[in-house]
C-alpha cells in the first residue's frame, strides 16, 4: 500500500482549514484516512493558531515510508521534522555534460553563422554611405 502525507480541506465556502493527514494514495483527497496528524488552518489571526502538528507522529510515519506532498513537506521543514535525518545526497546527471556528436554538430554551426553574420556587418560598415538624393 502507497502511503501519503496530504492535506484534507475542511471549513466552510471561502474560509479554508486543512488537516494534515496520513491516506492510502490512491483515495480521494477528502476521503478516509489512515491517521490525522496536525491541522493547517491559513486564515487564523496568529502564528500560533494557524498550525497544531504532532511532529513525532509525523516522523514516525515518514520512518514507515510515508511520502509527504510538496506543500506537506514545507511545513515539516518549518516545524522541524526532518531534524536529526539523514538529507539524500545531490543527483549526479553525467549524461548532461557528454560532449556528444549533435551538440558538437550544432555548436559548429552556432558559431559558423556567428561569424558569417560579423563579416557582414564589418562589410557594411566599410562601404561608404550613399547619397541620398
Amino acid at each position: 500500500m502507497a502511503v501519503v502525507i496530504r492535506m484534507k480541506r475542511t471549513g466552510r465556502k471561502r474560509r479554508p482549514c486543512y488537516r494534515i493527514s496520513v491516506t492510502d494514495k490512491y483515495l480521494p483527497r477528502d476521503g478516509r484516512s489512515l491517521d490525522t496528524l496536525g491541522v493547517y488552518d491559513p486564515i487564523a489571526p496568529s502564528e500560533e493558531a494557524q498550525l497544531t502538528l504532532d511532529v513525532e507522529r509525523a516522523r514516525s510515519w515518514l520512518d514507515r515510508g510515508a511520502l509527504p506532498s510538496e506543500t506537506v513537506a514545507s511545513i515539516f521543514r518549518r516545524q522541524g521534522v526532518y531534524e536529526g535525518r539523514p538529507e539524500k545526497p545531490a543527483r549526479t546527471r553525467p549524461g548532461r555534460a557528454a560532449q556528444t556528436a549533435r551538440k558538437a554538430s550544432r555548436a559548429a554551426d552556432k558559431q559558423q553563422r556567428a561569424e558569417a553574420k560579423s563579416a557582414r556587418r564589418s562589410a557594411r560598415a566599410k562601404q561608404p554611405a550613399a547619397a541620398s538624393e
